[in-house]
């Protein structure tokens, strides 16, 4: 993690995301995912360029099985918007970061 995305896991995914003010995104990932890990630097960028708009959040899957099991992620990397405790969005898989860039500003 960096300074502009922080770590979740299930016993904090309820304060850190779902009770965080402004828009979340949250990225369910693993170590052994390979596109998790290509778009890691996209993800640490969107945090960088939108600090104070928007927190980026990873939570690992594997030690942390509780929280993508209450929000039915079954593929990895899948990564939800969450603003005032609701999930706005959700995508599935590695997407360019133009991509992530238009999702994370349409939900602004």
């Amino acid at each position: 993690m960096s300074e502009h995305t922080i770590a979740v896991n299930d016993s904090d995914f309820a304060t850190n995301v779902l009770g965080a003010s402004g828009l979340v995104l949250v990225d369910f990932w693993a170590e052994w995912c390979g596109p998790c890990k290509m778009i890691g630097p996209a993800l640490e960028e969107i945090g960088k360029e939108y600090a104070g708009k928007v927190t980026v959040a990873k939570i690992n899957i594997d030690e942390n099985p509780e929280t993508p099991t209450k929000h039915s992620v079954r593929s990895i990397p899948t990564l939800m918007l969450v603003r005032d405790g609701k999930v706005i969005d959700t995508k599935v898989g590695a997407l360019p970061k133009s991509q992530l860039k238009a999702w994370v500003e349409g939900a602004l």
